[in-house]
């Protein structure tokens, strides 16, 4: 082979000594220089400044740490506790070797000359804007519930989102630690950038996407209709029922035929109930449930099984000016007025009978329309003919045809 066709590698010499091959990063040098190679080096570096994001591999996950290539002279490091919003938590749990990670550059170069890195600011950036979009246009955001606080949750929406413990459901939750772990979906409610401050309302979000529905429902539910619900909460002027969508309300005036002092005497939360709707307001959204409307009215039982002229026991439970009253069935007084107390005359009521006292009345008038029964003592000790109900009982008594009482004059029958 001649000296003018011999390969490049036996051309290139080191002083006098053999011929040796040249390796490519010996021509680069040669050919570009010292200074060269090194500003060529300097441009193969990503440019960036400190508050910037950049974008890098995950090359190593440490127990406290994990390193990032992005493409600079130095591998970052992204601290633990700027790698998530989360606590109590690994870098394993986080990322794994491979993964791409955007990080915002905290420090260009530490007091130990490395690159610091954030994961959990770089997410703060991104997710605020997204907030702000979504806030912006009055949307619904939806994320991880990570941890219990004082007041409310913590739930994670690429930031820590604050759900206050009144707005997480539409109706007060007593144990909110059930909930960790769980996805919910909430409406923005305030927005701070300058104190990093979000709050949520799961509740917001409930109310409106369920007002289709109670529309709906307003629209199917009719007055007079029998409904099945669900005691939800009692207040002193009545009961919430849920009946599968909507709440009604039962004043305490609808709760029962019998005097009522307070609804928690009546039903308890989470009764199962019958209830009849009463009134519907689409306006208000407020619906008016009975639940005596439910049950017989004592009052129509009452007339329905006695007559005037009939003899019942009764307790005295009230004493008036003008008389007393006598309850002779359950939701059931009558009046026996003063004139018709005793055979002979009376000043006092308290001449004659008292509170809690039992005795036989005779039924002389019974209205159940205007919910009135009177009442005779006198009428009584002159005799008369039994309710059905005592007939049984005194079986041994002496009764005419009709029923009335014959036995010894001033001898009567005694329930007890």
């Amino acid at each position: 082979m001649s000296e003018e066709t011999a390969p490049v590698e036996e051309m290139v010499t080191a002083g006098e000594s053999e011929p040796v091959a040249a390796t490519g990063d010996e021509i680069v040098l040669d050919d570009l220089g010292d200074t060269g190679f090194q500003e060529a080096v300097e441009k193969s570096l990503v440019d960036f400044d400190e508050g910037d994001i950049v974008s890098g591999t995950v090359v190593k996950v440490d127990k406290d740490e994990v390193l990032l290539d992005i493409g600079y002279k130095s591998e970052g490091v992204i601290p633990l506790r700027e790698l998530s919003i989360r606590k109590d938590i690994s870098a394993g749990d986080v990322v794994n070797t491979g993964d791409r990670v955007d990080a915002l550059v905290l420090q260009k170069e530490d007091k130990e000359g490395r690159l610091v890195l954030s994961r959990k600011r770089a997410q703060f950036e991104k997710a605020w804007k997204e907030i702000e979009s979504i806030k912006a246009r009055d949307g619904v955001v939806r994320g991880e519930v990570i941890e219990l606080v004082k007041g409310g949750l913590i739930v994670d929406i690429g930031l820590r989102g604050f759900l206050p413990a009144s707005l997480v459901d539409l109706r007060r939750v007593r144990d909110l630690a059930p909930m960790i772990g769980q996805d919910v979906e909430a409406k923005i409610i305030e927005l701070d950038r300058n104190r990093n401050n979000v709050v949520l309302s799961r509740r917001a979000f409930l109310e409106e996407n369920q007002r289709e529905q109670r529309e709906e429902f307003l629209t199917n539910i009719r007055p007079g209709e029998v409904r099945k619900g669900v005691v939800s909460s009692i207040v002193h002027f009545g009961v919430f029922v849920d009946l599968g969508g909507m709440d009604g309300l039962v004043h305490v005036s609808e709760l029962s035929w019998n005097h009522v002092d307070h609804p928690s005497s009546v039903v308890s939360v989470g009764d199962e109930v019958q209830v009849l709707v009463l009134e519907v307001d689409q306006e208000t959204e407020r619906i008016s449930l009975s639940l005596k409307a439910t049950q017989r009215d004592p009052w129509q039982e009452f007339a329905g099984a006695h007559k005037v002229g009939e003899l019942v026991y009764g307790r005295v439970t009230k004493l008036v000016p003008f008389g007393c009253f006598v309850q002779v069935a359950a939701g059931i007084e009558g009046l026996v007025h003063i004139s018709e107390m005793a055979l002979h005359h009376v000043d006092l009521p308290e001449q004659v009978v008292t509170v809690g006292e039992e005795l036989w009345v005779k039924i002389i008038d019974l209205d159940p329309q205007r919910r009135r029964i009177s009442l005779s003592i006198r009428q009584a000790l002159e005799g008369g003919e039994l309710a059905a109900e005592y007939r049984d009982a005194f079986s041994d008594y002496q009764y005419d045809a009709e029923g009335n009482y014959i036995g010894e004059e001033g001898q009567e029958p005694n329930p007890e």
